[in-house]
């Protein structure tokens, strides 16, 4: 297949070509992608020994590169691999590497090859001589991305091998939640110098860029705040009887009902219920949450569903009562629900917001080749407004056909990979006209051009409304703000706007330094980057060695029952964390099967399983080696008592103490005395 490079394309890749490295900062629908194509072309063809890694940060987008981009263009000279998550290949990346010249593969994959010891599943930085970094905006602070490449600067410090050319891919670098020139030209400048590259964009052929990338036109679509809202008005009032049952203390330090700071409110308190061992606060605070996301859902979609998520909530734990708390707390509801239930299916006082939407929905597809995202903040969003599409007999006369995309995992309301890749098939094909998303279709996937994109309910950064206003691509496309006057919504919109137009200043500011100011500014960064990512280790370690594993008391979340200590616990595959002593088997009881999408080298998942006294979740089983069956816990699930009180913490990477990696034999022996694992 031959390349035709736009002229801006042919621009932005010449830093590239000369083999220095560089961001390419194009908008969505620019051809950032290709751009990448053709520089590791031209580097498989003119550099000795070449081996190309091209980064993405999500596993469907594997596929798309590989199918889509690389594959096409390179597979006539080049052995192209493609490997994810869902790849059983994965496991031997090492050797997969060797005998490829171009892989494509998710950034923790290639993280784990780099700290994995085994050598059919290692490779080192230097193994490669080109990493294409795909969305680099997100190479900064924790993510996977800034992983590898605090690892290629620190070995650029300390000048430690060959390192790899860097090629960065980015609609927006953004301003690092910055509203000062300045400041967001330091931001500009970090993700440069964690890249360790020059950032690029065309100069010469803007025109070009804008005639092949049109903006949408954007509309304010505002809706007058609700007059009355008797329902949320009675859900707040059982929320104040939950507040009069707890201390006054407690209730008085809570934020305004039905908004985020709530949330974040009662989360800190349920953590402090289960530190002092108050069921009574932990458990409130565990309803409060779930009266809280049941008035944010009031205020974002329909009040049915907003009583359904109550609903199912409450029914779910009728078997679960255990004290003079959980019987109030059901009560509570269970006195209201018929009130409740009338009130959700009285249309005066349904949502305004929805009324706007249906219309903005209306005016848009009036023919048969509109196509439109509708973007919500979560995966119950989604189906919430999936629910109403789908039963809306105006829309339905304009033939909405919608479809769900959520993002991939195993958790409810997620999606599996196969699934979002039938979900954008189909709209591809045209089965489906319209996507109600998460954030997972701003970027990064091939989906075709849009005439409506509308942002519903949605409190986000400026580089995620970069990212979804360029899904409208189409001639004379929409981009919708459905928002609530003077609300919040329309607040952070206006303030992205400015933000967006931040960025490109900062980033013409850093462009414009000369190479020498440049060069040392970098440096300097790099040198501070790699004191503080040692500094970070260092304290990293010092924590793990707090305590001893048996120092450390588990206790269910839900009911405080101490079940075993951190010296049960073995790592698997350095990820999952089973408990290997078998009198932790009459704690907990076993549910349905896990289904994966996906199966794993040395293991298959069985059934899920909770606390035998109060039926808190607490993972699943595991089977290992098609042998032995073992629990496979999230910590999330548990409280750690420890000499320095009761700890809280939310993934296993927090935990204070070692937990020694699975030995098949010596586990084996210990869990089974008297078995011969030897003969």
């Amino acid at each position: 297949m031959d390349f035709n490079l736009r002229p801006y394309q042919e621009e932005v890749v010449q830093a590239a070509l000369r083999g220095q490295n560089s961001i390419i900062w194009l908008p969505t629908g620019g051809g950032k992608t290709r751009a990448a194509v053709y520089v590791t072309k031209n580097h498989l063809e003119t550099t000795a020994n070449a081996k190309v890694a091209v980064l993405v940060n999500k596993v469907h987008l594997v596929d798309q590169h590989f199918a889509k981009e690389f594959n096409p263009f390179l597979a006539s000279r080049y052995k192209v691999t493609a490997i994810s998550g869902d790849s059983n290949e994965k496991d031997l990346f090492g050797t997969l590497v060797k005998g490829s010249d171009l892989v494509i593969c998710t950034a923790q994959i290639l993280e784990n090859a780099l700290t994995n010891t085994e050598e059919e599943k290692h490779v080192e930085l230097t193994d490669f001589t080109l990493l294409v970094i795909d969305e680099c905006h997100h190479t900064q602070k924790e993510a996977v991305y800034n992983k590898i490449m605090g690892r290629y600067v620190e070995k650029k410090v300390r000048k430690e091998g060959n390192l790899p050319q860097i090629l960065g891919l980015t609609a927006s670098p953004g301003t690092g939640g910055n509203r000062t020139l300045d400041k967001a030209v330091e931001h500009v400048l970090q993700i440069c110098a964690n890249l360790d590259s020059v950032i690029v964009s065309t100069k010469n052929f803007t025109p070009v860029l804008q005639k092949v990338v049109p903006r949408p036109r954007k509309q304010y679509d505002i809706v007058e705040k609700r007059p009355l809202d008797p329902f949320g008005d009675h859900l707040k009032m059982m929320m104040v009887m939950i507040h009069e049952f707890m201390p006054p203390t407690v209730s008085r330090s809570l934020r305004e009902m039905g908004t985020q700071e709530y949330e974040a409110d009662v989360v800190e308190l349920e953590k402090e219920g289960v530190k002092t061992e108050s069921r009574l606060i932990a458990q409130c605070a565990l309803h409060l949450r779930q009266y809280n996301d049941a008035l944010l859902i009031n205020d974002t979609v329909r009040m049915v569903d907003a009583f359904r998520v109550l609903d199912e909530f409450y029914n779910s734990r009728k078997t679960r009562m255990l004290d003079v708390t959980d019987y109030f707390l059901q009560g509570v509801f269970d006195e209201n629900r018929v009130e409740l239930k009338q009130l959700a299916s009285n249309a005066l006082y349904e949502n305004p917001k929805l009324a706007k939407l249906q219309h903005t929905l209306q005016d848009e597809f009036h023919n048969e080749k509109s196509r439109g995202i509708l973007f919500s903040k979560t995966r119950r969003g989604t189906h919430c407004l999936y629910d109403w599409v789908n039963t809306n007999p105006e829309l339905q006369k304009v033939n909405i056909t919608a479809g769900i995309l959520t993002g991939a995992g195993t958790g409810a309301n997620h999606m599996t990979q196969n699934k979002q890749k039938e979900t954008i098939q189909h709209f591809r094909e045209g089965i489906l006209n319209l996507l109600i998303s998460t954030s997972v279709a701003e970027e990064g996937l091939d989906i075709p051009e849009c005439n409506l994109v509308v942002r519903y309910g949605l409190l986000t950064n400026e580089i995620a409304q970069q990212q979804a206003s360029g899904r409208a691509r189409a001639m004379n496309s929409v981009y919708s703000v459905v928002a609530e006057e003077g609300g919040r919504e329309l607040r952070r919109e206006l303030i992205n706007e400015y933000l967006e137009g931040l960025t490109a200043r900062a980033i013409d500011q850093v462009q414009q330094m000369s190479p020498r100011d440049f060069r040392l500014k970098i440096s300097e960064l790099q040198q501070i980057a790699v004191m503080i990512r040692i500094q970070t280790e260092r304290k990293k370690d010092a924590k793990k060695q707090r305590y001893s594993p048996g120092q450390v008391q588990f206790q269910c979340r839900g009911c405080f029952l101490p079940v075993c200590t951190g010296e049960d616990f073995r790592k698997i595959e350095n990820t999952h964390h089973v408990n290997i002593n078998t009198e932790f088997e009459r704690h907990y009881r076993t549910g349905g099967p896990v289904v994966l999408e996906r199966s794993f080298e040395d293991w298959e998942p069985g059934r899920v399983i909770n606390c035998r006294n109060c039926g808190k979740d607490w993972g699943m089983e595991i089977k290992f080696k098609k042998v032995v069956i073992l629990p496979c816990l999230k910590i999330k699930s548990f409280s750690l008592k420890t000499s320095e009180g009761t700890k809280t913490p939310k993934y296993w990477k927090d935990t204070e103490f070692q937990v020694k990696a699975f030995d098949f034999i010596d586990d084996m022996s210990s869990r089974f005395p008297g078995l011969d694992l030897d003969d």
